[in-house]
């Protein structure tokens, strides 16, 4: 937050839906925990959600989502984030912020997918419908731009990590991953549509299967290598080569989404070993299932 601005609390919370959207004002509210890294959220009632930015790039997310999720959702086969109402600042919260319909599911975990087949499958169909939108005017992704625009980030993690042995990354062997990819072609095809963060976290499942998708603050155009993220962050190797197949991706892509997958791990790594746990765990996982897969 902004030096002197209050952290989104629940009286805030409750202040700033009664002000702005008096007909939900008696709801019943609770704090999501865990929360996010760049929003708060909050359920309200049985049906809602009231999402709040913890900064300015979590309300440049917001008007991303504005402004393209109506327009999205009709073409994509999954639910997506659906909003009922954008709030604006005031009570001395300086960030735009908005009320969701509320989506059912459960986030999954690596290692305990009730049908990974059929969840690489359903991912599949969701990134390829991604590709295929043709929406004007798609501003850039996220993360989509040149694997090239990673390489010093990548190595001062890589360094970092050398000074932290005791978080046992074989930072050769992910140097030499980093290597690979780097020699990988870059994409030199038009720029895709892309969600640009299909981690676990964003991803909502019911009885084994993708029954949602949330958070498209980092939506946009740019390598379709950065939706690839599943194949390291969640599935086992058997659901992972379905994954890549029902996609057809080639090697050069492959090895693209691999290496950005390993760079936003190794990045991650020492920022959240001491602050979030949860993040530390997800990007210590990365590595080594990308270090396998590699190898």
């Amino acid at each position: 937050m902004s030096p002197g601005s209050p952290p989104p609390d629940d009286g805030l919370v409750r202040r700033l839906v009664a002000g702005q959207f008096p007909q939900w004002a008696g709801l019943a509210l609770e704090r999501v925990s865990p929360g996010g890294t760049v929003h708060a959220l909050y359920r309200l009632g049985d049906d809602m959600a009231v999402r709040l930015p913890l900064g300015p790039g979590g309300a440049r997310d917001i008007a991303r989502e504005r402004q393209w999720l109506p327009r999205l959702a009709p073409l994509l086969p999954v639910p997506v984030p659906e909003i009922l109402g954008s709030g604006r600042p005031a009570e001395g919260y300086p960030w735009p912020w908005s009320v969701y319909r509320w989506r059912d599911g459960a986030h999954p975990q690596p290692g305990a997918l009730r049908d990974p087949a059929g969840l690489a499958g359903d991912l599949a169909g969701f990134v390829s419908a991604m590709r295929r939108v043709a929406l004007p005017g798609a501003p850039p992704a996220y993360r989509g731009g040149p694997v090239a625009s990673l390489d010093a980030a990548t190595r001062a993690a890589l360094a970092e990590l050398r000074g932290v042995p005791q978080e046992d990354v074989d930072c050769d062997a992910a140097a030499a991953v980093w290597e690979e990819t780097l020699a990988a072609p870059e994409w030199d095809g038009p720029p895709v549509w892309l969600h640009g963060d299909l981690l676990p976290g964003n991803l909502l499942t019911a009885g084994g299967r993708l029954a949602a998708v949330i958070d498209f603050g980092c939506m946009g155009a740019g390598d379709p290598a950065c939706d690839l993220f599943p194949a390291w962050h969640l599935l086992p190797p058997g659901a992972r080569d379905l994954f890549r197949e029902a996609l057809g991706v080639d090697d050069a892509t492959w090895r693209r989404g691999r290496g950005r997958a390993l760079s936003q791990a190794l990045i991650a790594l020492p920022y959240y070993r001491m602050r979030n746990p949860a993040m530390a765990r997800a990007a210590r996982h990365v590595i080594r299932t990308v270090l396998a897969d590699a190898g």
